[in-house]
């Protein structure tokens, strides 16, 4: 019998703890393989299947890592777009005042002709309710770094200015965990979900 695949296990109904047990016992490698062949139909079934889990701030920037070091979570989004724009990395680092958030954007294929799609991601909880149904964290692109980033980021502007605009803009991306290294997450244009998704895969 060959071995299941993450795409099998979505399909068959597995629950979240088989599901990233089979991711967590990959490498790097295998694993981001693993993320990256799901489809849009896949992407879907796993955020709902991984609804009401926890999923802390350590999970995109390690406890040890220093304040303003970048940690890269490669990802792939169900956008309807050549494949070259589909892979990108989500480029997170931990702001140097202590405050639970973090400061991060988007690199890419994309980012010299749309700009990098600053963010700040938070925690929903505390905030409205359908926010936190949606998932325990958000990378929010109404809010940009207001502190130091790391060095070789490009500049910290507004998405409301330039062609990122029509990309970023009153968008916000809800996050819900999948395993060790590897998390899910659903776009909303304001409070309207997209029906678009993406899977990430730290990397370290």
């Amino acid at each position: 019998m060959s071995s299941p695949t993450l795409a099998s296990l979505v399909q068959g109904g597995a629950s979240p703890a088989e599901i990233a047990a089979h991711l967590d016992a990959l490498d790097f490698d295998a694993c981001k393989a693993e993320a990256f062949s799901l489809d849009r139909a896949g992407q879907r079934a796993l955020y709902q299947r991984m609804a009401g889990l926890p999923l802390d701030i350590a999970h995109f920037v390690p406890d040890a890592v220093p304040a303003v070091t970048e940690v890269i979570h490669h990802g792939k989004n169900t956008l309807p777009l050549p494949s070259t724009f589909r892979f990108f990395e989500k480029r997170f680092a931990r702001p140097g005042d202590g405050t639970r958030r973090l400061f991060g954007y988007n690199e890419g294929a994309s980012r010299p002709l749309i700009g990098p799609g600053c963010f700040v991601l938070i925690e929903t909880a505390g905030r409205d309710a359908a926010w936190v149904e949606r998932g325990p964290l958000v990378v929010d692109y109404f809010q940009v770094p207001d502190g130091a980033v790391p060095a070789g980021w490009p500049r910290v502007v507004p998405n409301s200015s330039g062609l990122q605009f029509f990309v970023y803009n009153k968008t916000r991306d809800y996050m819900r965990p999948v395993s060790q290294r590897v998390s899910i997450g659903a776009a909303y244009k304001v409070e309207k979900a997209l029906d678009h998704y993406f899977i990430l895969v730290r990397e370290g």
